[in-house]
């Protein structure tokens, strides 16, 4: 996003708006920095500017800088998988898709939510180190997973490292019986990056409306939060086998 000079009167009703605490004053006038910008779009879709100072300008949509807007506009659509959204189709049509059946879990890492950000600098430390244990079976209609140049190493396109995004999510597969080592992986992933993530698990119900991976989760403290998205009934029945 960018400011017509000319115009600004040195309101400052749009800075509030800004996540990524770019718009900032010079001399009276407002100016975006460019560095921060998310291309977010919220200062101009706000309406806020009294004199329509703000302006998106078509070279935004150049690749790299046009992995901010993807990634951080929700108007927009991914070239990558032609969606909307930070992730793929959300898992709570896991039981009309079957993207991920028992014995699985699915898991997804959303980085820089909410509002905090992250450079895919980051991402590639999760990606990477994700990799590095195994844990590289990426979920093929994602975002991220358009930006990867090495899927078996979690490697992204050099291009896109420095680029600002509000928001991004890691979505991959594993079995199981391998949950308690992918916790303790992205445990020490938390500990080394200079950003936030909330952690999403998907699952399939047990025999008895069990979920057998919560237990699994108590030994590592971690708590789901109890606004989850467990839904029943709303599509065909899975096969007792799968």
């Amino acid at each position: 996003m960018k400011i017509y000079e000319n115009k600004c009167v040195g309101c400052g009703r749009c800075h509030p708006y800004c996540p990524g605490v770019a718009i900032y004053f010079i001399d009276g006038i407002s100016k975006i920095d460019q560095d921060l910008c998310f291309e977010c779009g919220t200062c101009l879709r706000s309406e806020v500017c009294p004199v329509d100072a703000i302006y998106e300008p078509d070279d935004i949509f150049n690749y790299p800088r046009s992995v901010r807007k993807f990634f951080s506009d929700p108007t927009t659509t991914h070239k990558e998988t032609n969606m909307p959204g930070r992730g793929t189709e959300e898992v709570k049509t896991n039981d009309v898709t079957n993207r991920f059946v028992k014995g699985e879990v699915g898991v997804g890492l959303e980085v820089g939510r909410p509002t905090v950000g992250t450079k895919i600098s980051e991402v590639q430390k999760i990606t990477k180190a994700l990799a590095e244990e195994g844990f590289n079976d990426f979920e093929d209609h994602n975002p991220v997973s358009g930006l990867m140049k090495n899927n078996e190493k979690g490697i992204l396109k050099e291009e896109v490292l420095d680029e600002r995004v509000l928001s991004a999510i890691v979505e991959f597969t594993i079995k199981e019986e391998e949950l308690s080592r992918c916790l303790k992986v992205i445990d020490e992933i938390a500990k080394n990056i200079d950003t936030v993530f909330t952690m999403d698990l998907i699952t399939c119900y047990d025999q008895g409306m069990k979920i057998r991976i919560k237990e699994e989760l108590a030994k590592y403290s971690f708590q789901p939060r109890p606004n989850a998205k467990i839904n029943i009934g709303i599509g065909r029945k899975n096969d007792e086998e799968v």
